[in-house]
């Protein structure tokens, strides 16, 4: 007997209703607020970067006496 990938689908499917289905909520919420704090992460580090880009930009003008 060869298992294919929808066997092995299938096997953890199954093991995850019988023994994760009351963790699956958990799972579920904690995975939905590391998403959150990551895009909160990844958006402060793409605004500190274009802050980075505008100081650097007015150090290079010449200043217009």
């Amino acid at each position: 007997m060869r298992l294919e990938g929808w066997h092995l689908g299938f096997i953890i499917l199954v093991v995850l209703i019988i023994w994760g289905a009351p963790k699956l909520p958990s799972f579920a919420k904690s995975l939905g607020e590391s998403m959150r704090i990551f895009r909160k992460e990844m958006k402060q580090m793409g605004d500190e970067r274009e802050e980075d880009k505008k100081a650097s930009s007015e150090k290079e003008q010449p200043k217009k006496d």
